[in-house]
């Protein structure tokens, strides 16, 4: 049984746990990120090993933070972090309503920032033009098949991601089988090929942290963006490229859909702060036409 490590923390602000980790929780069948009675579960890879988190919040408000394995030191450290204590949004002025509202909404929201590139980069890469279903449902069979268990008594269901090793070790026909096509296969290798010069973005961060992360053939804009916000927390990668944000983000603040261009001239108000107000947005309720057009859903596993 690995050793139990614990430590508790109170944050400073207002603090919705589940708002706050929910990008990183990849569909409701995720296996690296599990809710509980006891607690929120997440599996995750460091420098130093794999690490089970286990994080619940206890009657004064404080954050009772647990980990397991060999990289439980580096994630316990990271918590406050992850939890959005590194997050400043000096600066952010909502001049749109509908952020007004979201900013209202979604009080106990914070950027966090996991501080580990890799584990977040496989996910957004596996995300790259195709549906969330379809993602998701690789990043599944992925961690299933060649993640590992989680350290700890975690729960039986909780894996970790695979690290850069293991995917450099997956097979073409596995690949196959779990729905990931020629491109973004080749994205994957490269990424990690190089995985540990990556991680040095999220001490970069901004826009020098998203253009290391692009010199990876196949990561391009919404890749590195996606990659941005979740591992240092960054308040200005807008996900440009994206198939609904700039229909969503036009329709809110302009009234009319947008394509890219449009989308960034409308949160050109928030600039250094434009992923938090789209975040801001969709806390409002922003969302694409209930009957616009979708991305068909493919199956690269029956192809």
């Amino acid at each position: 049984m690995d050793a139990e490590r614990t430590r508790t923390w109170l944050p400073p602000y207002p603090l919705d746990l589940e708002r706050v980790l929910a990008p990183l929780r990849r569909g409701s069948g995720d296996p690296t990120f599990l809710a509980g009675p006891d607690g929120l579960w997440w599996g995750t890879t460091t420098t130093a090993g794999p690490a089970t988190l286990r994080l619940r919040e206890a009657a004064g408000g404080e954050v009772v933070a647990t980990a397991w394995g060999p990289g439980a030191a580096r994630v316990l450290d990271g918590v406050p972090d992850l939890l959005g204590a590194a997050d400043d949004d000096t600066g952010f002025e909502p001049v749109h309503d509908v952020v007004a509202r979201g900013r209202h909404l979604s009080r106990g929201m914070r950027l966090g920032a996991t501080g580990r590139v890799w584990d977040v980069l496989l996910a957004a890469v596996l995300e790259q033009k195709v549906t969330g279903r379809e993602a998701w449902r690789s990043w599944r069979e992925l961690a299933r098949r060649f993640g590992a268990a989680a350290p700890g008594p975690a729960p039986d269901r909780l894996r970790v991601p695979p690290d850069a090793q293991r995917v450099r070790a997956v097979r073409d026909w596995e690949w196959h089988r779990a729905g990931v096509d020629g491109a973004r296969r080749r994205t994957l290798l490269a990424a990690a090929s190089v995985a540990g010069s990556l991680e040095r973005a999220a001490e970069l961060r901004g826009t020098a942290g998203r253009e290391l992360l692009r010199k990876v053939p196949g990561i391009g804009p919404w890749t590195a963006a996606e990659i941005a916000q979740r591992a240092w927390g960054d308040p200005d990668a807008v996900s440009v490229g994206d198939y609904h944000l700039p229909t969503i983000v036009g329709l809110a603040l302009t009234g009319r859909p947008a394509d890219d261009e449009g989308m960034l001239a409308a949160l050109e108000p928030y600039a250094g702060h434009r992923h938090r107000a789209v975040r801001c947005l969709i806390a409002a309720g922003a969302g694409r036409p209930r009957y616009g057009p979708r991305m068909p859903a493919r199956d690269y596993r029956a192809m």
